[in-house]
């Protein structure tokens, strides 16, 4: 009995060390060790010893004093998750299609915990007040994307992470017109559209579009929905063909 219990520990610890270094993200490049501490949950030692074993692995290091960031150590690996994921690649034709059509950036987004990750992208050749790269992530429950892969989860998943902002009426009006819109939720004065891909809680997909709310007038709103939807169609008939 000693001995599963120490399996345990050691299950438990790994699991804290793994959630520390998925802390780090576009959006989050460098942290201190209060903030990390706060992030999954651990005392300062702990998160000490988490960070020093880390660092022993070259996958993190200290830039300015007390702040720690990933190593070009875990490039590799990224690369590899992105050349290794069959559904980018499917959909980077689809992407740009739609990107062509609407003249905004078409992304697609993959559930990963309790965010999504933009995966693949097309962005067309016009000025952006914002920045989206393959990387950032996007909470549920935040912005057209978020909105969207929260209402495709199961009620238990939704009842935990629905946010003050939202309610469960809400998330199924979303499932039942297809679709979910932000207007500066995420960027100010950038309006989205999402639409869902493929709802499998483990393969969980989004396709999202965004532009300055500026430029695009209800017409081209309606476009927008009408596009990604037909996009998303054949992005799952693809994958239904490949991934079988």
């Amino acid at each position: 009995m000693a001995g599963a219990k120490g399996d345990n520990g050691t299950s438990s610890s790994s699991k804290k060390v793994l959630n520390l270094l998925f802390q780090f993200s576009a959006e989050r490049t460098e942290l201190s060790v209060p903030e990390m501490s706060a992030l999954i949950g651990a005392t300062t030692p702990s998160t000490y010893r988490y960070l020093a074993l880390l660092k022993d692995l070259d996958l993190v290091e200290e830039g300015k004093p007390g702040h720690y960031h990933p190593t070009a150590r875990v490039i590799p690996l990224a690369r590899a998750a992105q050349l290794s994921n069959p559904l980018a690649r499917i959909a980077g034709p689809m992407l740009r299609e739609a990107s062509d059509t609407l003249g905004e950036t078409v992304m697609l987004q993959q559930l990963a915990g309790d965010h999504l990750v933009c995966t693949e992208l097309a962005e067309y050749d016009r000025p952006m007040r914002f920045t989206i790269q393959p990387g950032r992530s996007t909470p549920l429950g935040r912005g057209a994307s978020g909105k969207m892969a929260l209402a495709l989860l199961p009620a238990d998943t939704r009842e935990r992470l629905l946010p003050a902002h939202l309610s469960q009426a809400q998330l199924d009006a979303y499932l039942a017109q297809g679709y979910a819109t932000s207007n500066s939720e995420i960027d100010e004065g950038v309006w989205a559209c999402s639409v869902p891909i493929i709802t499998a809680r483990k393969s969980l997909s989004v396709l999202t579009s965004a532009g300055p709310e500026s430029r695009i007038p209800e017409d081209h709103k309606k476009l927008t929905i009408q596009t990604l939807q037909k996009s998303a169609q054949k992005i799952r008939e693809r994958a239904s063909q490949l991934l079988i």
